[in-house]
């Protein structure tokens, strides 16, 4: 990846968005337009259609025709796998386009974005179509006179809907297995950042999707969104976001169809450093960057930082000198460290909670202030709190922005007590060159992620989920297809 490329694509000009349903684009039935803002200076990119219910039941209504015609549902797993492969090597091709466009779009870093957006969705794909001929069904132990089966089929038609700050590879965790099993799909966008998911249904196409089996909707969370999740033919929702959006998926598949839904609803990470941390230099610099790369808008950012007392100043001094080492700037500039907030309502979040924080009594060590504004874009300093006590709103509320709230513990049992005083329970890390410590912290801390000497980085093949109101159900590895498949029981009588 060059400079040069990617300056090449950054004013390339981007014509205003259709709906993609049915293997074709269309426009909204109202009519209706969203300005796409860039976060990068606040410009309008484009626009893109503000789809209705009555859109909504388009989509669903091509996903559930491609889904009994049976042209993908009843398709050999071998043709399925073919079909998502090429799609897998489409989005590659494309991998540059789509990084810049994605970047435009939500203000992720580049030298992020490349390998976590595109390339990352091009991994997913092929995985899950690699697994396509290798699930099995069952036979169960039964009596000589009688055969069990228990057969895994397709749900029907899945809706998606997906954030902002990672669209491409939480919406490829989502529809690659999705498909893979077999269903139709009907994928919501968030409205700031649709852009590249839009291209995504392109490729689909191109690479054999039949027509209907994989449909993109845009729109505003409490139209469009709402639709899917009160359609009566929606067999499944997958969903990342809020928590207050997770209750009321919850609430319309209750007063509708009673659909499954399957929430992954951030968190409030703890980052645990012990004193035998194995190189706090190391410690300090990955905690660093796994709360403030993507402007802190990673649903696993380790947002809670503990320290073990006889280390915490020392340990301190290192991390605020990487952070105020690194480069918050343009997101298609290379030497960026952390690109844009994604959007002007999300910065003024964010420095609420900054406010919010100073009046509750935490000690402000940098940051905390809006960079960069002349540029129209939305840019945040990199922010840390010490003396953060479990009463205080930081320590309890998901910001979603470049904000670290910093503790200090005194033994193992205290690093427990504050990492599970929260209503989450997505992510978490534990520090330390003691095994035995290790495994101990593994299985105390209450979260569906528990690093050990790192943060981040797990890949495709395990699960990613949380406990509490972080949600439920599980994105990657073999274990989302339980998601996306029904199970059936053949009793047959032998005798």
């Amino acid at each position: 990846m060059k400079q040069a490329d990617i300056d090449a694509l950054r004013g390339k000009s981007i014509a205003p968005q259709g709906l993609f349903i049915d293997g074709n684009w269309t426009q909204p039935l109202n009519g209706g337009r969203l300005d796409v803002l860039s976060p990068i200076d606040g410009k309008v990119l484009t626009t893109i259609a503000d789809a209705g219910a009555e859109d909504v039941d388009r989509a669903v209504r091509a996903a559930r025709i491609a889904f009994e015609r049976g042209s993908w549902s009843r398709m050999a797993p071998a043709g399925r796998k073919k079909v998502l492969l090429k799609l897998a090597d489409l989005i590659e091709a494309h991998a540059l386009e789509l990084a810049v466009l994605g970047v435009r779009d939500n203000g992720t870093e580049i030298s992020m974005a490349y390998k976590a957006e595109p390339l990352s969705a091009a991994g997913t794909f092929r995985y899950y179509a690699e697994a396509i001929d290798k699930i099995y069904g069952e036979i169960a132990p039964t009596q000589a006179d009688v055969l069990g089966l228990i057969h895994r089929e397709p749900l029907g038609v899945v809706a998606a809907i997906v954030p902002w700050n990672f669209p491409m590879m939480i919406g490829a965790w989502k529809v690659a297995p999705a498909l893979a099993a077999g269903n139709s799909v009907v994928l919501k966008p968030a409205e700031v950042a649709s852009l590249t998911l839009l291209r995504l249904g392109e490729l689909a196409a191109e690479a054999g999707l039949p027509e209907g089996v994989f449909n993109v909707v845009t729109g505003r969370g409490g139209v469009t969104g709402e639709a899917l999740g009160l359609h009566m033919d929606v067999d499944a929702i997958a969903f990342t976001g809020s928590g207050g959006v997770g209750r009321r998926l919850l609430e319309y598949s209750a007063r509708s169809n009673l659909k499954r839904v399957h929430l992954e609803l951030g968190g409030k990470s703890p980052n645990i450093v012990f004193a035998d941390a194995p190189d706090l230099d190391q410690a300090a610099k990955v905690s660093a960057f796994g709360i403030f790369r993507n402007s802190g808008q990673v649903c696993v950012a380790g947002s809670r930082l503990l320290v073990q007392a006889s280390v915490y100043d020392r340990f301190m001094e290192r991390l605020v000198a990487v952070t105020r080492g690194m480069r918050v700037g343009d997101p298609l500039d290379l030497a960026s460290d952390a690109g844009a907030v994604s959007s002007a309502e999300q910065l003024a979040k964010n420095l609420g909670h900054v406010t919010a924080a100073e009046e509750d009594g935490a000690r402000l060590l940098t940051g905390g202030n809006r960079l960069k504004e002349e540029t129209g874009g939305y840019y945040m300093a990199p922010t840390i709190f010490d003396e953060v006590t479990p009463a205080m709103r930081l320590a309890r509320e998901e910001v979603f922005g470049p904000v670290l709230a910093v503790s200090r513990f005194e033994d193992e049992a205290e690093a427990v007590r504050l990492a599970n005083a929260t209503v989450y329970g997505l992510a978490s890390a534990v520090w330390t060159t003691n095994l035995a410590t290790a495994h101990r912290m593994v299985r105390a801390v209450r979260a569906g992620v528990v690093h050990v000497n790192t943060y981040g980085g797990a890949d495709i093949t395990v699960p990613l989920g949380g406990f509490g109101q972080s949600g439920f159900g599980r994105d990657k590895s073999l274990h989302a297809f339980d998601k996306y498949t029904d199970l059936k029981t053949a009793w047959i009588s032998l005798g």
